[in-house]
């Protein structure tokens, strides 16, 4: 039976009306009545309902979602007061009609019937949850950044230099400007060393030095300051949001692209080149390309002022459909655990690499050179995967006004060199080619050597309402040697938006993992698998014997320690008494960072790893059949066949 309707009365600064309402209906279902009955210029996303005229309760509609009437104890003849703002005036006019929160009240609706409220009007690419444009209150004091980062801002960071024995003219201990120590930024020392690009802390260095003069006594602000090239949400002119208003104060600026003058990180180390050597068989092997994750750390490094290094300690391999001409990433269902193994044995996600080889034919090993000066080096599209994947790892700093700036993160491409050999090149994206991409303006060309600007436009020709593009230049040297300004639209080269590294391996090879012969994930195409007979070989379990010293030397391989947290024996939280007493895997993967035997054996006594010992007695590695003595006989006389194997043949064979 339908509940009987009520009358509830509604008085705002323009008047009263009145609304017959079923009890059960929920309040978002009233807006559309309530529009029709106030002035058009209403901004209903601002639409206010009180038990009071003044000092009540205050509810904006679009926050009673799901709320019936007669919930709040609405009652017959009962008066609710309405406040409201109007849209703002643009160009001595009224705003027009806020067409995507009014009319969809009373034409589209979910397929429950409820209207589609305004605040759930998300564009595809809808704004991350905390805007970039944020910033934090004295970042320099809340914001907790890497150890490293926080060695580099206590040194002086200075080069010295020795007596110039022509110019300098005075004694030992006396200094001139030709013997005074440089800026970690002088131009003339980059040159002469071919440094290509600053380090981020000596570029902090030199735009702190012009941002805060300690001669002005000024109060102090962060020199560092993200590229933002998205509509600013929340803007203070008091318009509706974009799309459905926007002003200068809102709206990006014009981007001017140039090369970037710094990079994050200087340089890429490889702990050992067997990682390399590892990583490259399933190309050996399958013939198609490969994509792994690096895992690793970050040092100084000293052959740059104030720079930054990654060392590679591992490269993880996540699931992947491997092609000829490129690689498609599945879901990497276990990327968590991966990462929390990596923090375990001291490491972090620091970078990405993948191949692009295509062999000579020459038979000799010999592969293409695809990427040289009169090509491209890094692609429209793998811009645009390195620019989202620095996004997701952004850099904390405490001299930015919003908490981070940039991204430590790497790309590592293996491809063919001049000479027919196997390269790697490092690169970074600039922190303008990630803002770009974040802001859905670029997108990746056919034509690896340019990169697209995305149209305003939809394919129907109407405005689009997701994303707003703003006017991109760049500069570029013409046919006459001058500087010029080229508008970036419909397509720029792709250089201005990357930096390059320089990458190497150590004199001596010191990685952490030095028993790396474990089974590699992701490898079925190959016919490479991870078994539990294979760790049970890897740990020295045969049968009923257990080589507990093997097993101990054995663990300091990255992707076997992957495999045993996915088994899940080991415990990851500290159950057993006394307190003492560490976590098994946490030991596990302290034992396999460190090789301390003494921890090692500490390890074996635990009760994770007997359990982990005799899983692998029941389903491992199998000890070999003691042979029989036809097998003897059958090698006196010369025959070498397996006397076992020719035994399953006949079982179950009968004479009669």
């Amino acid at each position: 039976m339908a509940s009987k309707t009520i009358l509830l009365r509604f008085e705002s600064k323009n008047g009263q009306f009145r609304l017959t309402v079923n009890p059960t209906d929920q309040f978002p279902t009233l807006l559309s009545k309530i529009l029709d009955n106030l002035p058009k210029d209403v901004d209903s996303r601002t639409l206010t309902l009180s038990n009071k005229p003044h000092g009540g309760e205050d509810r904006l509609l679009t926050s009673l979602g799901g709320v019936e009437i007669e919930r709040v104890g609405l009652r017959h003849g009962d008066k609710l007061y309405i406040k409201y703002k109007e849209q703002p005036q643009i160009n001595g006019n009224s705003a027009a009609p806020n067409t995507t929160t009014v009319q969809p009240h009373n034409s589209s609706n979910r397929l429950n019937g409820l209207p589609i409220l305004p605040a759930e009007d998300i564009p595809v690419s809808p704004l991350p949850q905390t805007s970039p444009t944020t910033t934090i209150k004295n970042p320099w004091e809340v914001v907790r950044q890497s150890p490293l980062d926080d060695r580099l801002d206590k040194k002086n960071g200075k080069i010295p230099r020795s007596m110039d024995q022509k110019m300098c003219r005075h004694g030992p201990k006396g200094m001139c400007d030709y013997c005074m120590p440089l800026e970690p930024y002088s131009p003339k020392y980059l040159e002469d060393k071919k440094i290509k690009h600053l380090s981020f802390h000596s570029h902090l260095r030199k735009i702190n030095s012009a941002t805060n003069k300690p001669e002005l006594k000024s109060s102090y602000m962060p020199p560092l300051s993200e590229p933002y090239y998205r509509v600013k949400p929340d803007c203070p002119s008091g318009h509706p949001q974009w799309p459905d208003g926007i002003c200068t104060k809102c709206q990006p600026s014009a981007i001017t692209l140039q090369p970037q003058p710094f990079r994050m990180v200087d340089h890429v180390e490889f702990a050992s080149p067997s990682l390399i050597d590892s990583f490259l068989n399933f190309w050996r092997i399958g013939g198609a390309q490969r994509v792994g994750f690096l895992y690793g750390h970050y040092e100084e490094y000293t052959e740059v002022p104030l720079g930054i290094k990654a060392v590679v300690e591992a490269i993880y391999e996540p699931p992947q459909i491997d092609e000829i001409d490129g690689c498609t990433l599945n879901e990497w269902e276990n990327e968590k655990d991966v990462d929390e193994v990596a923090r375990l044995c001291g490491l972090q996600k620091v970078g990405v690499i993948f191949t692009d080889l295509i062999d000579a034919g020459a038979g000799d090993g010999s592969v293409l050179c695809k990427r040289h000066i009169d090509s491209y080096y890094l692609s429209s599209l793998e811009v645009t995967f390195s620019a989202r994947l620095q996004a997701l790892n952004p850099k904390p700093t405490k001299w930015s006004d919003t908490g981070r700036f940039g991204s430590n993160f790497v790309t590592c491409v293996v491809s063919g060199d001049e000479d027919g050999g196997i390269a790697i090149s490092s690169f970074q994206v600039s922190n303008s080619a990630v803002e770009m991409v974040r802001a859905n303006i670029v997108e990746p060309s056919a034509d690896p050597t340019v990169m697209l600007v995305q149209s305003s436009e939809e394919e129907d020709g109407s405005e689009s309402r997701t994303r707003y593009i703003p006017e991109v230049f760049y500069r570029r040297i013409n046919e006459y040697g001058a500087s010029v300004q080229e508008n970036a639209k419909p397509s720029f080269p792709v250089e201005y938006l990357y930096v390059t590294l320089t990458h190497g391996f150590p004199k001596e090879s010191a990685g952490i993992f030095n028993a790396s012969d474990f089974s590699i994930e992701n490898r079925e195409a190959i016919g490479e698998v991870q078994e539990l007979r294979n760790v049970a070989k890897k740990l020295g379990v045969s049968g009923d014997k257990v080589e507990g010293d093997k097993g101990v030397r054995s663990v300091a391989d990255f992707h076997l320690l992957c495999f045993l947290h996915g088994m899940g024996v080991l415990s990851k939280s500290n159950l057993t008494p006394p307190a003492i007493i560490q976590q098994e895997e946490s030991l596990l993967c302290h034992v396999a960072r460190t090789h301390d035997l003494a921890e090692g054996f500490q390890l074996l006594n635990t009760p994770g790893w007997a359990t982990l010992l005799a899983i692998l007695q029941e389903s491992g590695e199998r000890p070999p059949k003691r042979p029989s003595p036809a097998t003897f006989q059958a090698a006196r006389n010369g025959f070498l066949y397996d006397s076992d194997q020719l035994a399953k043949r006949f079982k179950g064979a009968s004479l009669r």
